[in-house]
Formats: C-alpha cells, sequence, structure tokens
C-alpha cells in the first residue's frame, strides 16, 4: 500500500508527547511490512537540525481567504525505513513550540493546522496517482481536515476518490475548537458547516471534521472507544455513536529494541524473565538516585506530568494515609505549579521515604522502570498510556486506575489471581487508590508470588508490529469502503 501518515508531530524531527512516538513507530513497523510509508508533519524550528531535501516541484500556493500563503516541501529519509516531508512555512512553523510557548496555545492555530492540512491534501493529491492502493491516515484535530478534503474534493484529482481514508482521535480533550468565521479557511462550501457538519455550538470543530470525513475512524485503546461513546466523547459522543459501526481501536506499542531490560544501556544491570538478578541491582542504583532508605520496603513510583487528570488530585487527598503504609515513594516529572509546591513540601517533610526530580529526563525514565517495584497510574482518564507497558516488560508491577488503555493493558491481579499482570481500582477515590495499592504492598512481601507476578508482566507482547498489523486490517477495510463509496 501506499500510505500517507499525516499528523502534527513526528520523531525525531518534532515531538511533544506520545504521538510524536507513534508517528515514529508506527510509519516504521509499516514500512518493514513492505509498504511505502510517507509522513507528512509540518517543518518547525526543531526540526533545522536535520538534514532536509527541498523538494521543489511541490511547492503549492494555499488559499486560506485571509491570506495566500506559499506551502514549501521538504524530504527527510529516515535509513532503512520510511520518508518524511515536512512542510514549511516560516511564518507558522518557524516558532519555539509546536501548538504554543509558555504563554499558551498559539492565537492563530487554526490559520497554522489549516494551512497544513491544506497543504498535505494538495501533497497527496500530487503524489497519488490512482494505480497504488492508497491510504491517507490522519491524526488528531490538527489533520482533522485532510479527510473531510477528500471527500468533498473526491473528483478534482485523478485517483482521489479511491483513496482510503482513516482519521485517529488520540485524545479528545483537545478538539481544536475556533470561532466559525475561521470555517471560510478550509476552501469548503458553507453547506458543510451545519450542525450535522463541521459546526460545533456555533464554532468550528476540526475533530469533527475527522470523524466525519474519515472512511474509518480509529482511538487508542478498546476501553476508550467504549468511553468516548458516552461523557468521554467531550460532546462528539453523538457523532461517535452514529459512526460506531466505523470506529476501531489499537492500542499503542513498545519498541523493544529500546525498552527491553536484557539489553538497555541506560539501567545499572541486565536482567530477564529467565534470571532477575539484576533488577535487585538497579533497585539498589534507584533507591541511591532518590535518597531513599534502603530497608528492603517496596518502590512505587509516579512517572508523569504532573496534572489533575493524571491523578494529582487523588494523590494529594491520599497521601496522609499514603505515607503511613510500608513503602518509599517516588515522582518525576513536570506540571502543573501548585502539584510542584506540594510534592516539594512532601519530600522535604519525609527525606529517605518520598524521592521527588522535578524534570522529563527520558534516561531516568528507564532506571526507574529497570529499578521500581510498582508503577502507580491513578489517571482520571488515560485513552492508552505507554508508561505502564514500558513497566510491564522491566517487571515493574503497574497499580492502575481502570480507565481506557490501562484497563486494557493491565490483568488485574485482585480478580483473577495468579494470572494478573498488576493490580487496577475503579473508583476515582482517595479509598480505592489506597486499598489497592495496601494489597500490592501485601502482596510483594510474598516473594514467590511477587515473582511469578512480575514474570507474568515481562511476557506481555505490545510491540509496534502487532499494532502495525492492526492498522494494515483496517486499511484494506478503508480502501473497500472508498471502493464502495466510488461505485456508488
Amino acid at each position: 500500500m501506499r500510505i500517507f501518515f499525516v499528523t502534527p508531530e513526528a520523531s525525531p524531527c518534532s515531538r511533544v508527547g506520545g504521538l510524536g512516538d507513534v508517528s515514529y513507530h508506527i510509519p516504521k513497523a509499516l514500512a518493514a511490512k513492505g509498504h511505502q510509508v510517507t509522513v507528512l508533519v509540518p517543518k518547525y524550528r526543531m526540526s533545522e537540525e536535520f538534514v532536509l531535501s527541498p523538494l521543489e516541484g511541490l511547492t503549492t500556493e494555499i488559499d486560506l481567504t485571509i491570506s495566500r500563503r506559499t506551502a514549501t516541501y521538504f524530504r527527510y529519509d529516515l535509513p532503512g525505513a520510511h520518508s518524511i516531508i515536512l512542510v514549511g512555512s516560516n511564518d507558522f512553523f518557524d516558532r519555539p513550540g509546536i501548538y504554543g510557548n509558555e504563554f499558551g496555545d498559539y492565537d492563530d492555530n487554526a490559520e497554522r493546522f489549516i494551512f497544513f492540512s491544506k497543504a498535505a491534501f494538495a501533497a497527496i493529491s500530487k503524489l497519488n496517482d490512482g494505480t497504488e492502493k492508497t491510504i491517507a491516515h490522519s491524526h488528531d484535530w490538527p489533520t482533522g481536515l485532510v479527510p473531510m478534503l477528500i471527500k468533498a474534493k473526491a473528483n478534482e484529482a485523478p485517483g482521489l476518490s479511491s483513496v482510503g481514508t482513516v482519521f485517529t482521535y488520540h485524545n479528545l480533550a483537545n478538539q481544536g475548537t475556533f470561532p466559525y468565521y475561521d470555517f471560510a479557511m478550509t476552501g469548503l462550501d458553507w453547506s458543510h458547516f451545519t450542525y450535522q457538519g463541521l459546526e460545533f455550538h456555533g464554532n468550528l470543530n476540526l475533530t469533527k471534521a475527522g470523524l466525519l470525513g474519515a472512511h474509518l475512524i480509529t482511538t487508542v485503546s478498546h476501553r476508550y472507544a467504549r468511553e468516548t461513546l458516552g461523557p468521554e466523547g467531550q460532546g462528539l459522543e453523538g457523532v461517535l455513536k452514529e459512526r460506531r459501526r466505523d470506529l476501531r481501536s489499537v492500542l499503542h506499542g513498545v519498541d523493544y529494541d529500546l525498552w527491553n531490560p536484557a539489553t538497555d544501556p541506560l539501567i545499572a544491570a541486565h536482567f530477564d524473565v529467565g534470571d532477575l538478578a539484576g533488577k535487585a541491582k538497579c533497585r539498589a542504583s534507584l533507591t541511591r538516585l532518590f535518597g531513599l532508605n534502603d530497608d528492603g520496603q517496596p518502590i512505587a513510583a509516579v512517572v508523569s506530568r504532573l496534572l489533575p487528570r493524571k491523578g494529582f488530585d487523588l494523590i494529594a487527598k491520599a497521601m496522609p494515609e499514603l505515607l503511613k503504609l510500608p513503602f518509599k515513594l517516588i515522582f518525576m516529572g513536570t506540571g502543573e505549579d501548585h502539584f510542584i509546591s506540594f510534592l516539594r513540601e512532601t519530600a522535604q517533610a519525609n527525606p529517605g521515604k518520598v524521592g521527588l526530580k522535578l524534570s522529563h529526563d527520558p534516561p531516568l525514565i528507564h532506571q526507574i522502570m529497570a529499578g521500581g517495584d510498582i508503577l502507580l497510574v491513578p489517571s482520571r482518564f488515560e485513552p492508552c498510556g505507554l508508561e505502564q507497558l514500558y513497566a510491564l516488560k522491566y517487571g515493574t508491577v503497574p497499580v492502575v486506575r481502570a480507565t481506557g488503555g490501562l484497563d486494557d493493558t493491565v490483568t488485574d491481579e485482585l480478580t483473577k489471581p495468579g494470572s494478573g499482570t498488576g493490580y487496577k481500582f475503579t473508583d476515582y477515590k482517595p479509598e480505592a487508590l489506597l486499598e489497592t495499592l495496601s494489597k500490592a504492598i501485601s502482596d510483594y512481601a510474598d516473594t514467590g508470588r511477587w515473582r511469578e507476578l512480575m514474570i507474568r508482566a515481562m511476557r506481555e507482547d505490545y510491540s509496534w508490529e502487532r499494532a502495525a498489523g492492526a492498522y494494515e486490517e483496517i486499511y484494506v477495510q478503508a480502501l473497500a469502503a472508498a471502493a464502495k463509496v466510488k461505485e456508488g
């Protein structure tokens, strides 16, 4: 297949969070299966460190109604993998951040990403000659306009009507909602701006464009797909219910070349399911890094942005009782100032028991996963999550709230004793967190049972190859849907 992967961020050229990783690993895994994969992404300032080749034949004038901008295109080839086409416009993308800066989102984000979507559409139109099975796979609100443009303008370019389109929403908390007058920049007829189209409470909603325009819709976990048919749909649950038959879910994956305790160069000692001895050395190293008392109590780690949706309001409420439990607690992350202040005060008041690193430090994440005993993820909602997948591979047992991908990827030892890979609680209440964590700490004392739990966790397979195989099937279905529409 000829696959165009349209995304607002893609490693190694640009990254804010998990989407940047997904936009590297899925194309890489699909290319390894023999598909021709091209990632389309804006050319941000951070991309300048890479050696890019201009694609002069693709230069396109983009009409935004309020202005005309020239889209320039650059190519970056990843050795043995896929290629990246970066869409340039200095006014829009030569900035410190992708979506905003320290003061918030950029005021012209509608204009920036409508421009990018139209430029990506133009590139797909020119590069697709209709002779191959072609897929346009768009991600989140910044690219939601792409499948709608393909649907609305299918007759304007050879082969465009045969393109199968897929739209993936990673988190409906961010939908790309802008004032109604920004709709004019899309170039679509105003007949599309109705409650059955791109209108959303009087505004333009670019996620809705993707949901309505694509042949198939995907999201990042089975549980999150179900949740977004209800309140987690954030107002779009009605649209998703109407398109329920076209909704699929594919869990994120892990690059086990990078995340593997048997080969990881960033950890103190190597280990695997056949020899867990290195885990103790990693644990001792982690104890020193965080200044903990090494008295044999389990180490529970929280690796996360410090935000309410990540469960930090729950942790704050539970903290007085948490401090009474026989375990050590470490935190690594950055986020909201009041959580930073709270954790600083807690760590200062409990030296040796609570450790804190206020940073996003990728090598340290590896060391935490290797040396920790428990990973605590009490998120209010979590579309998929990656940290629990890393923890499973390193035998660091997840204790999670049963929401989104956390529910899908962790088997509960409490309800399925002897076959679990972690512990889950459902109610978003301090009491539920404390009860479940207390049970995990108690089970830790049973070394034989805990060892078997660790081994089951480490044997779980969440490879990107598995995810790419699922997308292959979805792409075939999208091509069939496109052919059905073409036939009338």
